[in-house]
């Protein structure tokens, strides 16, 4: 059991590392921020001076040794652009990503996984072809044009919708149902799936055969066996949720992290940026591991197999 989570904790460091070894040089060799900055017309001198000032005239290797070892102690570095710690610039925005990404999960599962049951129940039917149908459309319409249609219908025609910004529950909702819409789809077909594999199992045929109801057969014998593929899909999305809330941030000029990273990428604050991808990767990472450990808790064999 050691060893399987030691395994877990290696991969999990070595993922951020690469993360932020990508993210340090794609930055570091694709343009100067000085430059950037202050413009082209800057002179010279002050360029030079800026470049000192903020360590970027030295080797790319030292300018890597020192971030790394700021980062060992803690620190991500200041803003270029605000000469603030690049923490407290992230965690003035992410209480509002945390919100809307919260709000879309809780709505995507509420509507995915009862229409993926349902669509497993009625399977052929044409509940089951109509619930299919809006979950392809739900998770290939694309993020920015469905922001832009709910913004022209609620907010210019039927003005019942502020467009943008946030501060009341009203601002949160085309937001959370723009970022739902792909995960609910997806859990939909996930979890019709899942479903209609355990639906087959003998043990439900001999649930049927004693009597047991219908809603405890599917809640208490065919979910909780369907489950594993669900969670899986659940802890991707919801990693997936910060890193989608980018397009939707931008849409709906929601203050969260995904609309400062489109920000310090045109302002090109390479610390903001490189501690805007950390957070984003560490996400990801949090939520694999969580999926991780709800398998052990939803399958005895797994814990077994872990031992």
């Amino acid at each position: 059991m050691t060893r399987f989570w030691l395994i877990k904790f290696a991969r999990t460091v070595l993922t951020l590392w690469f993360v932020v070894t990508f993210a340090f040089v794609v930055l570091r060799t694709s343009g100067d921020p000085v430059v950037a900055l202050l413009g082209a017309d800057a002179m010279p001198d002050e360029i030079e001076h800026f470049r000192e000032l903020w360590g970027l005239d030295q080797p790319l290797f030292v300018q890597y040794l020192s971030y790394i070892g700021q980062m060992a102690t803690g620190q991500f570095g200041v803003s270029l652009r605000d000469s603030r710690p690049v923490m407290d610039i992230i965690l003035e925005r992410l209480p509002a990503t945390v919100q809307l990404g919260l709000a879309a999960f809780a709505l995507a599962a509420l509507v995915g996984i009862p229409a993926g049951i349902l669509a497993a129940l009625r399977r052929g039917g044409w509940l089951d072809r109509a619930i299919m149908a809006l979950a392809v459309f739900g998770f290939a319409l694309p993020n920015f044009f469905l922001g832009i249609l709910l913004i022209l219908l609620f907010s210019l025609t039927w003005q019942i919708l502020p467009s943008s910004g946030s501060g009341t529950f009203r601002h949160l909702i085309m937001p959370a149902v723009t970022l739902a819409t792909f995960t609910a789809g997806t859990l939909a077909r996930f979890t019709r799936s899942a479903m209609l594999e355990v639906l087959e199992r003998p043990y439900m045929r001999a649930a049927a055969a004693k009597g047991v109801p219908a809603w405890k057969r599917v809640l208490l014998h065919a979910l909780p066996n369907a489950a594993i593929p669900i969670v899986t899909v659940i802890g991707l999305n919801l990693g997936q949720l910060v890193a989608g809330a980018i397009v939707v941030e931008t849409v709906f000029a929601w203050p969260g992290i995904g609309r400062l990273l489109v920000i310090a990428v045109s302002q090109r604050d390479l610390a903001v940026v490189q501690g805007l991808v950390l957070v984003i990767a560490v996400t990801m990472v949090l939520a694999n591991l969580m999926v991780d450990l709800l398998y052990g808790v939803l399958d005895p064999r797994i814990r077994e197999a872990a031992r």
